[in-house]
C-alpha cells in the first residue's frame, strides 16, 4: 500500500479508499513518523555530542600541556591521561579510522561535521512535519467515510420504516 505523500504525488483521492485501506495507510504514516522522529532524536544527539566535542577541543591550550586529565573511554569509563601536545589531537573519521591534526584544523572538521547534521536534522523534522500533516489528512477522511457510513445507515433506517 502507498504511503499518503505517495498518494497525494500520484494524485490518488483519500476519499476513494475504503475505511480499512485509510486505516492501514493511517498506520504505516504513524510508523514512518516515529521512525523519523527516532532518527531526528539521533541526530539531535550527534549534533550535540559534536558541540561537546568542539568545546572540548577549545578547552586545550598550552597550560593544560603535560597536566594530569581524565580521558572518557565512553561515555561512563574515564581513565587517567596527559595530553603531550595540545595543538595535535586525533580526529575519528567513522568506520574505526583516525587522523591527527591540528586543532584548527580538528575545530574546522567537527564545525563541518556539525552544519552536516544540523541540515540532515532540519529536513528529517520538515519530513516529520509533513507526515503528521498526511495523518491529519487521513483521519480527516476516515471521519468524513464514518459520517458517510451512518447518513447510509440512517437513510436506510428511514427507509425501512416507511416500508412498513
Amino acid at each position: 500500500m502507498a504511503s499518503a505523500d505517495d498518494a497525494q504525488q500520484k494524485g490518488i483521492n483519500l476519499d476513494t479508499l475504503s475505511l480499512e485501506q485509510l486505516n492501514g495507510l493511517k498506520q504505516q504514516e504513524e510508523e514512518r513518523a516515529q521512525n523519523l522522529m527516532g532518527r531526528f532524536a539521533q541526530l539531535r544527539a550527534a549534533s550535540a555530542r559534536l558541540g561537546a566535542a568542539k568545546t572540548a577541543l577549545g578547552s586545550l591550550n598550552a597550560s593544560t600541556a603535560d597536566k594530569e586529565i581524565m580521558v572518557p573511554l565512553t561515555e561512563s569509563l574515564y581513565v587517567p591521561g596527559k595530553v603531550k601536545n595540545p595543538d595535535r589531537v586525533m580526529c575519528d573519521l567513522g568506520t574505526g579510522f583516525y587522523v591527527e591534526r591540528t586543532r584548527d584544523d580538528a575545530t574546522g572538521f567537527l564545525e563541518r561535521k556539525q552544519k552536516i547534521v544540523d541540515a540532515n536534522s532540519e529536513n528529517v523534522s520538515g519530513v516529520v512535519q509533513t507526515t503528521q500533516q498526511n495523518v491529519q489528512s487521513i483521519v480527516t477522511a476516515m471521519q468524513g467515510k464514518m459520517l458517510e457510513i451512518r447518513a447510509r445507515q440512517e437513510g436506510q433506517r428511514a427507509r425501512a420504516k416507511d416500508a412498513s
